[in-house]
């Protein structure tokens, strides 16, 4: 079958290749067709070194496409269902589980250092990004990754709710419970972004700046809610405008950078939240001085894939796209097959695409 693969950490480019077989079939096991699948910045991150990740590997951890063969003990799953890959699966027995974080579960992690793929001359084993790796035609994971989706969920908009919708609705939903009235600051507005914008419109915020220096990406934050949208040196006259200098309620870092999180911070007000969404480095280390943190009183909180049950989440998501409240098909600005992924990689670098579908 076909697959993109990343030959070493470093490089930015993929090559295509038609000599790989998805492997791991067996008990418990789900082989999937894939049909569609995002270009999230995590894979962009987990290409430059940025997340670990062990190499040669396909990228892709946002997709959707159909079951093709179970393996024993599968339930939940048969052959012809639609599903999504969950990259993040919750196993339901571990602490984090058992206290209701299923978001926090690390059981998806045990199979990130297993190969998925085997090249076909000679036996090289490729890895899959976040144990999926969904830039190839087939791709073989546990059963709970392959999760059900309604008949009438098009594979593109169920790719999506894979990763970044249910990311950035999750930020602004779970994990900050935006209040009504309140007012918030993006920091990021790509493909999660946007969604934390939707979501945090959804809770009835007030005001909602938008925050990103590409141009396009801020007007795309218009059309999905936000109040108004600025480049990242205008920060500071919109803080004084929309809250007379004292901060924002609510902000949302979406970018993944301590300089990013700084920035955030210091636009927060006192008491206020700061919501890390974006995912950084290992050796990037945010700065933060003991008495800012006492006198200031503001609340830092990450936000693991939308802070979360993420099973609930995909179908409150399903939910809100068919009742008209959220806007999915708008964030897909690109669509390419994928043999033209390297294009696809450029133009996410580039900042002109909010989530670039990569069709199979």
């Amino acid at each position: 079958m076909r697959a993109a693969v990343l030959h070493e950490i470093g490089q930015d480019k993929l090559e295509v290749l038609d000599d790989v077989e998805a492997v791991g079939f067996g008990p418990g096991r789900v082989r999937i067709r894939v049909r569609a699948t995002g270009l999230c910045h995590s894979d962009l991150s987990a290409m430059g070194g940025v997340l670990p990740q062990p190499a040669p590997f396909v990228p892709g951890h946002e997709g959707a496409g159909e079951v093709l063969e179970v393996g024993e003990g599968v339930t939940r799953v048969r052959p012809g269902d639609r599903v999504v890959v969950c990259w993040l699966p919750a196993c339901g027995t571990c602490p984090a589980c058992r206290r209701g974080q299923t978001e926090l579960c690390l059981a998806g992690f045990m199979n990130a250092g297993t190969p998925n793929f085997r090249r076909c001359d000679g036996g090289s084993d490729v890895f899959g990004f976040a144990g999926t790796g969904t830039f190839a035609e087939e791709v073989v994971v546990d059963a709970g990754c392959a999760v059900p989706i309604p008949d009438d969920v098009p594979f593109d908009i169920a790719a999506l709710i894979g990763c970044g919708v249910t990311t950035g609705l999750g930020a602004a939903l779970n994990t900050a419970d935006v209040e009504a009235g309140s007012s918030v600051a993006v920091i990021g507005c790509g493909g999660v972004g946007v969604s934390v914008i939707q979501g945090a419109r959804l809770k009835g915020a007030a005001e909602i700046v938008a925050v990103d220096p590409v141009a396009s990406r801020r007007e795309a934050a218009l059309r999905f809610g936000a109040t108004r949208a600025v480049p990242p040196e205008e920060l500071p006259g919109a803080k004084q405008e929309v809250t007379g200098g004292e901060g924002f309620d609510h902000v949302f870092e979406v970018v993944g950078r301590s300089a990013t999180a700084r920035t955030a911070y210091e636009n927060t007000r006192r008491g206020g939240t700061l919501v890390v969404v974006g995912a950084g480095a290992m050796d990037d280390f945010l700065q933060l001085n003991m008495f800012e943190l006492f006198f200031d009183e503001k609340r830092i909180l990450p936000s693991m894939y939308g802070g979360g049950d993420v099973l609930r989440s995909y179908e409150r998501t399903i939910a809100l796209w068919r009742a008209g409240r959220i806007d999915l098909a708008g964030l897909i600005t690109h669509r390419v097959p994928l043999a033209e992924i390297n294009e696809a990689l450029d133009q996410m670098r580039t900042g002109t695409a909010l989530r670039t579908c990569i069709e199979i």
